[in-house]
């Protein structure tokens, strides 16, 4: 009886209606329709990802994971990048390996100078460099893709399982992000794994319980925003334990409560040591001069956790940053400061609208449908307990803080199917359809996308800014513009980004350094600092009049 009903666990919601089990097997030629459905899914979102690594130029960020990778190639430690943990670097160093540039191991200068040293100063190709970082990071996100397929499938059938990959594969966010050398997506991507493992331990406690510590250490060992999820998934290991010891008495099924946690435990812990010893095995940490003094709770927060040294230095920095006040964009409001309500508003911005609607049925099926009730801890509390972390955070810059919720909620809208009629079969359909035409529509400008209801990616710089439209990627078709269009007039820029225009070919000049009077010409203004323009540049574009934009990011106006 335990045996037939752990069996149980992972099948999908039966069929209803007429018909023997030998009616309800695949045709041998239908066999093959589901897995080349997952790849053609698969091949054209990495299509879209590729096209927009080879076409966009550094965002703001990615200059100093890559440099940072490259530092890690050469043995220079953890000088460099501290307040993020090595994980995620190393993925990306494996691109940067194969893309063999030439490092100044004497570089030792400051942190946000080391990026545009590596890119623009010692001798190499940027756009090069940065496609073969970016491809490590491309393949994990294809790889999430399978694990959003097979979580879903696992749940809700075939059809449930590809549903959940098409929302997931035309996500406009996931595409953007998933195509840049970050960390959000990776770090997304291993908690999805972990928490879609543990689920399965449900059956096999013993070969799942240690996959999901080192999914749930991936996650840790990439970016500290995954590490509210921890005690939420301490407490579903010890879910799916109780669940697999069903039949065993109270004392017993405790005691494999307690190991299965500490399997979990010492698995995530053993990755993060492992990544820190990898890149610094002196385990030197950063230097003392970058760390800052920490207190109160946090400070007890960062000294209880059993992690390198190098690790707590990183959570110090990270605090600094959240003391800091940051000017954020919303709405066309600027503020300084941080506004609870700043994500979901955003993410109501820019999440296809057919996405949300899925979003939100998937939710109220996990809860409704006996059957896939509980799988409802599994998907809803992670992906809450994390928003209300990120929701929390000092920086209003972008939707990629929460790049977790198209995982687990795509997983949960795939359920939606598990409502056997007809009906919801067709507007499930109609909607993944809907959610598909937006996200094409937008190609190849995923970073500023925003839905239909706020007027698309040419409009998304009017209620929002930095990572959500403009992260500096566009100086190349910048460049392609200028010399296309306007090969012999007068340039001023104003842009917000990592990337040097010289090395682009754009000769341009500060505007805000001289007399507004002696403007004249094109003057170029990156959106987010259109958003929060002030004082001189505020009057400088007052008195101008705007006669192109470039990849809904860049706005060119005429003086």
């Amino acid at each position: 009886m335990m045996a037939s009903e752990q069996q149980t666990v992972l099948a999908p919601v039966p069929r209803s209606g007429p018909g023997d089990d030998e009616a309800r097997q695949p045709r041998p030629a239908r066999r093959w329709l589901v897995p080349l459905l997952a790849v053609v899914l698969l091949a054209q979102m990495a299509a879209a990802m590729v096209t927009t690594a080879v076409q966009q130029t550094p965002t703001i960020d990615e200059p100093v994971y890559v440099a940072t990778a490259a530092e890690y190639l050469h043995g220079q430690g953890i000088s460099y990048n501290p307040e993020h943990p090595p994980l995620g670097k190393l993925v990306i160093a494996v691109g940067v390996a194969i893309a063999g540039p030439h490092v100044d191991t004497a570089f030792d200068g400051p942190q946000i100078d080391l990026g545009p040293h590596l890119l623009y100063e010692s001798g190499n190709d940027p756009w090069r460099l940065m496609f073969w970082a970016r491809l490590p990071v491309i393949v994990l996100t294809l790889l999430s893709g399978l694990v959003v397929f097979a979580f879903a499938r696992e749940l809700a059938g075939r059809a449930a399982g590809l549903t959940a990959l098409a929302l997931y594969s035309f996500s406009p966010d996931v595409v953007a992000h998933g195509a840049l050398a970050t960390l959000d997506v990776p770090m997304a991507g291993f908690l999805l794994t972990a928490v879609w493992l543990l689920w399965r331990a449900r059956v096999r406690p013993r070969l799942y319980l240690p996959l999901a510590g080192l999914a749930l250490g991936a996650a840790l060992a990439t970016k500290m925003s995954a590490l509210p999820a921890v005690p939420v998934l301490l407490a579903l290991a010890a879910l799916s334990v109780w669940t697999a010891h069903r039949g065993a008495g109270t004392r017993r099924r405790l005691l494999h409560v307690l190991a299965g946690a500490a399997v979990l435990t010492l698995a995530a812990v053993a990755v993060v040591w492992a990544s820190y010893l990898v890149v610094d095995p002196g385990l030197r940490g950063a230097a003392p001069d970058q760390v800052p003094v920490v207190h109160g709770l946090r400070a007890t927060l960062v000294d209880l956790l059993p992690f390198p040294q190098a690790y707590a230095d990183g959570m110090r920095i990270q605090f600094r940053f959240e003391n800091h006040p940051w000017e954020g964009f919303l709405f066309g409001r600027v503020y300084t400061g941080h506004l609870w309500y700043y994500l979901p508003a955003a993410l109501l911005v820019k999440t296809p609208l057919g996405l949300l609607a899925l979003w939100a049925a998937g939710a109220v099926t996990l809860v409704a449908v006996r059957r896939l009730r509980p799988a409802a801890p599994y998907l809803l509390v992670p992906a809450g307990v994390l928003l209300a972390s990120a929701m929390t955070g000092a920086r209003d810059f972008g939707t990629r803080y929460v790049i977790f919720l198209p995982m687990f909620l795509t997983v949960a809208a795939g359920c939606v199917l598990a409502v056997r009629r007809r009906r919801a079969a067709f507007v499930t359909g109609a909607l993944v359809l809907f959610v598909a035409v937006s996200s094409v529509r937008a190609f190849p400008y995923y970073l500023p996308y925003s839905n239909e209801a706020f007027g698309g990616p040419a409009r998304t710089h009017l209620r929002l800014h930095d990572s959500n439209v403009d992260w500096g990627q566009d100086l190349g078709r910048l460049a392609d513009r200028l010399r296309e269009r306007y090969p012999d007039e007068r340039v001023w820029l104003v842009y917000k980004g990592s990337g040097v225009p010289s090395s682009y070919g754009i000769e341009a000049a500060d505007p805000r350094e001289v007399p507004v009077d002696d403007v004249h010409g094109l003057l170029v203004v990156s959106d987010s600092s259109v958003a929060k323009a002030k004082g001189r540049l505020a009057e400088l574009i007052a008195g101008s009049r705007p006669v192109d934009e470039v990849g809904h990011s860049i706005t060119i106006y005429r003086r």
